[in-house]
């Protein structure tokens, strides 16, 4: 009886978390300031730890993670819980913009180098450096937040982060009850949020 109290208690309390996070989100929508601060307040840590991941560079992720909150004031009016739980619509909106950054970095790289005669260039089947420094952060990502997961924690949360599934079309996908679907996405995310916090001094 224990176990099963201890296994519930994390999956209520995510849910009770979630809702309050969808109900800050409705009142941003209606031009609410104080709930965005209330948000920034309650999730910037694994949101920044999240982009800090995938940049590498600290300064730059907390710039990166303001930008990610001026995004939610202007998209709340459009979330909706059917497209994923606040906590991973957050995370899918920082993994966006961290790439975003990823991507004009490694343009502005290429920019610098550019060969000069360009009329001798040859295709080259290796990544771009765009692609490689993209590979290479989300590599990052992945071995260090989502290999502190159960397999079928990892499975639910990569479909609704990485593919943007529904809880309901990932239950299809994987023919297991919605229920279970819902408390795996819960209780990962409560540990992913550990797992995602903000990078070392010095990375």
């Amino acid at each position: 009886m224990v176990s099963a109290v201890a296994t519930t208690k994390p999956a209520v309390e995510g849910r009770d978390e979630e809702q309050r996070r969808a109900a800050l989100i409705g009142r941003i929508a209606q031009s609410d300031q104080a709930a965005l601060g209330e948000l920034y307040d309650a999730t910037s840590g694994f949101v920044h730890g999240l982009v800090c991941r995938i940049v590498g560079d600290r300064a730059a992720a907390e710039e990166i993670t303001l930008d990610v909150y001026t995004q939610v004031w202007r998209l709340a009016s459009s979330y909706s819980r059917e497209r994923g739980a606040p906590t991973a619509w957050l995370l899918m909106l920082a993994r966006s913009r961290a790439i975003d950054f990823l991507r004009s970095r490694a343009r502005r790289t290429q920019d610098r180098e550019q060969p000069i005669n360009l009329a001798t260039a040859v295709s080259d089947p290796a990544p771009s450096p765009e692609q490689a420094v993209i590979e290479s952060g989300l590599q990052r990502v992945v071995q260090a937040a989502l290999a502190g997961l159960g397999p079928e924690q990892r499975e639910a949360i990569e479909l609704a982060f990485y593919s943007g599934m529904s809880h309901s079309e990932i239950a299809a996908r994987t023919g297991q009850p919605l229920g279970t679907i819902k408390t795996r996405i819960r209780v990962g995310m409560l540990r992913l949020r550990d797992i995602l916090s903000p990078c070392a001094e010095g990375q």
